[in-house]
C-alpha cells in the first residue's frame, strides 16, 4: 500500500507558475501510476494529468494542454506537476493519486491511494 504527500501549493498571480509534488512512500513506487486531481470550490474532482509507472505515457486533460507537465522520479519516489501560466480557474485543492492500473486515468476514474491535497490559488 502506497501513501502520499503533496506539497507545493500556494498562491500565485495569473500567468505565474507553481511546482506541485507527490512523495510517496510504502511499495514499489515504479509499480504505480499517478494522476493529479483537482477540485475546486463547488465542483467535482477532476483528472488534470496522468503518468505510467515508468514515465513513459502521459496524459492530460484539454484545459492545462501546453501549459502543465507531469514527471517523475522513481529514485526519489517523487512525482511533480509543473504549472506554467496559471488562471484564476487553476484555483483548486491538487490531489496526487495512485493505481497500479493506467488504464483508470484514461477512463478518468481515479485510483485506489490519495493524498490530502495542497491548495493552488491563482490572483487575477
Amino acid at each position: 500500500q502506497v501513501q502520499l504527500v503533496e506539497s507545493g501549493g500556494g498562491l500565485v498571480q495569473a500567468g505565474g507558475s507553481l511546482r506541485v509534488s507527490c512523495a510517496a512512500s510504502g511499495g514499489t513506487f515504479s509499480n504505480y501510476a499517478v494522476g493529479w486531481f483537482r477540485q475546486a470550490p463547488g465542483k467535482g474532482r477532476e483528472l488534470v494529468a496522468a503518468i505510467s509507472g515508468n514515465g513513459a505515457m502521459t496524459k492530460y486533460a484539454d484545459f492545462v494542454k501546453g501549459r502543465f507537465t507531469i514527471s517523475r522520479d522513481n529514485a526519489k519516489n517523487t512525482v511533480n506537476l509543473q504549472m506554467n501560466s496559471l488562471k484564476p480557474e487553476d484555483t483548486a485543492v491538487y490531489f496526487c493519486n495512485a493505481d497500479l492500473s493506467l488504464r483508470t486515468y484514461y477512463i478518468n476514474r481515479p485510483g485506489a491511494y490519495w493524498g490530502q491535497g495542497t491548495q493552488v490559488t491563482v490572483s487575477s
